[in-house]
């Protein structure tokens, strides 16, 4: 099979993920690149991704760890499944990613202890980062994507009251260049707020 990402470097383009009208995804590239980041992956590195949706994620955190490493991805619903397995099978990381169909966070109850999770935004983010800090090793880090400033505010208040480490917030606003006939015309984004911190 050819390799259809041949660089270490994350950022993998839109337009190579396959998607479903049903599923909203992929994460942007650009998100994804900052997420990666700040998630500080190795080599042999395990990770949990909670929320996976179309597996964007699951597939760059898959990429940067390598064949040592392990990748359990969760989303409930079922379509979303569907649609990780299919990219993780088209990247050729399959070999190293576990989809499971659940709910967080008690879908998360037997996963291993990680490196880093790296959590969408959802309704029951407190909850879950309580789970979150049990999956942890030692300075562990987690990662959570929030579309909503108040999924953001709710992130940093729960990091910080479970006593997690250098809780950074990094607002992302892309805008993308488009072709018309005139020159290139850039087109905003949704702004993203990334928030990440370092377990006890």
């Amino acid at each position: 099979m050819v390799a259809i990402w041949n660089y270490k470097t994350p950022g993998v383009p839109d337009e190579y993920f396959l998607t479903d009208e049903n599923v909203p995804g992929p994460t942007k590239e650009e998100v994804r690149v900052i997420t990666i980041s700040k998630a500080r992956l190795n080599e042999g590195d395990t990770v949990i991704d909670v929320g996976c949706g179309t597996g964007g994620l699951t597939v760059e955190a898959a990429l940067q760890v390598g064949t040592q490493g392990k990748i359990y991805a969760i989303d409930e619903d079922v379509v979303a499944v569907k649609v990780t397995q299919s990219n993780v099978e088209k990247f050729g990381v399959q070999d190293r990613v576990v989809v499971k169909h659940g709910k967080a966070p008690a879908g998360l109850s037997d996963f291993p202890v990680a490196n880093a999770v790296l959590v969408g935004g959802t309704v029951d983010l407190r909850e879950i980062l309580q789970i979150v800090q049990t999956k942890l090793v030692q300075n562990g880090r987690v990662v959570v994507n929030a579309i909503l400033l108040e999924t953001a505010t709710m992130a940093v208040d729960e990091l910080r009251k479970l006593g997690f480490k250098n809780v950074d917030v990094t607002n992302v606003s892309v805008s993308v260049g488009k072709q018309i006939k005139s020159g290139t015309m850039m087109l905003a984004r949704n702004p993203i707020t990334i928030v990440s911190a370092l377990n006890r």
